[in-house]
């Protein structure tokens, strides 16, 4: 009996992002790209930024492809670079509001899956003006997008409002590579830097103005006046990391804080800590929160934080941030001493609630193949 064998292409998916740099989205995106099988799905990404980014080299070597474009409201550069690069099965655009604007780009290109994704819950920016483009950009969002997702209830009613019907799309992570402590990495860290027998307090996160570093840094003092040892731990990099390291040196607390930068051994530096503090403005969800609980790690959070990012391990104390610097440090104590739950039951935790690597990939997959039946191609040439 002969047997045909069928040849199918893999899906070709464009990400629009603002760059592949460590942070929640591009993160998330990369446990994802890492574990798509490049016989059924490849990833490009469209960047803004000129320079590299951390993931740059990773999505190169598992053959993705960065674009970079110069103009980032641009219709034409957009719809250009769908055609040049394409044919495109789908556009995943992640740039909050921007989305209107890159999805309608792919509907004139012919692209039938456009999906856009809901990451975070406000924007810095909210003048009179930046209100209208939100109006205009969410209506396009409305009439362009086959598919709407978000990270959490919160993030889907900024992005779409009331009146858009949204996926729930969990921040996934590969928790296995957190559930263990990497016992001689963590040793060689606190010895290097210092934090042997010592109560170590972290934070992960850019050095912007959503994840509120400058908080912390009162609930350092509040700390260091009960245990003169303590260390605050943070790590990342941003345009506020010098303010903060100013506001440090001027408060006396320089030495009881280390500055890590970005730095690629996430699940290294978790274990080190003894608490977790994300006193953030506002999140989208947090997936470095959903790394501190695969790690067992207490966590003392603001009430900003959206509740799905909770895991319900008994590892999660919000607060508001109203809340004085005294109560904060309290509760940091109090976490300090809270027994960690087992590997077991962490593994339960992320499996039940969606946020395992599998379970993103199979639902991704879906939305991929979900509209391969349309066929619009009709391209208006003369708007552009």
């Amino acid at each position: 009996m002969n047997h045909q064998i069928v040849s199918h292409k893999p899906l070709k998916v464009l990400h629009v992002v603002g760059a592949m740099n460590r942070a929640g989205t591009e993160t998330m995106l990369m446990n994802l790209y890492r574990h798509m099988d490049p016989e059924h799905v490849t990833f490009d990404f469209i960047s803004y930024s000129h320079e590299t980014a951390d993931y740059d080299g990773e999505i190169m070597r598992l053959g993705g492809r960065i674009i970079r474009l110069e103009k980032t409201n641009s219709l034409k550069s957009l719809y250009q670079t769908m055609k040049q690069y394409g044919p495109y099965d789908a556009v995943h655009a992640h740039t909050l509001f921007h989305c209107g604007l890159a999805l309608f780009a792919a509907k004139l290109a012919g692209i039938p899956i456009r999906i856009a994704h809901a990451h975070t819950t406000e924007d810095d920016q909210e003048s009179a003006a930046r209100k209208l483009y939100h109006t205009t950009m969410r209506r396009m969002i409305r009439l362009w997008a086959t598919d709407r997702l978000a990270c959490s209830n919160g993030a889907a009613q900024y992005l779409f409002g009331d009146q858009q019907a949204h996926t729930y799309f969990p921040n996934v992570i590969d928790y296995e590579g957190f559930l263990e402590s990497p016992v001689l990495n963590v040793k060689r860290f606190k010895r290097e830097a210092q934090l042997e027998k010592r109560l170590v307090v972290g934070h992960v996160g850019r050095f912007i103005e959503a994840k509120n570093h400058a908080f912390m840094l009162p609930v350092l003092n509040q700390l260091r006046k009960r245990d003169p040892h303590v260390n605050l731990l943070l790590v990342g990099d941003g345009d506020l990391r010098d303010a903060i390291e100013e506001k440090a040196e001027k408060a006396g607390l320089l030495d009881n804080v280390r500055f890590t930068g970005v730095r690629g051994d996430i699940a290294t530096l978790l274990h080190s800590m003894d608490v977790f503090v994300f006193p953030s403005v506002y999140e989208g969800l947090g997936l470095v929160l959903l790394e501190a609980q695969a790690c067992g790690l207490p966590c003392v959070v603001s009430d900003a934080i959206q509740p799905e990012a909770d895991l319900g391990l008994g590892l999660v104390t919000r607060l508001s941030l109203q809340d004085s610097p005294e109560v904060w440090a309290d509760h940091v104590l109090e976490a300090a001493i809270r027994p960690k739950p087992n590997p077991e039951t962490i593994k339960h935790a992320f499996r039940q609630q969606g946020f395992a690597i599998a379970s993103g990939i199979s639902a991704l997959k879906k939305i991929y193949h979900s509209n391969e039946g349309e066929t619009d191609d009709q391209v208006i040439d003369h708007i552009l």
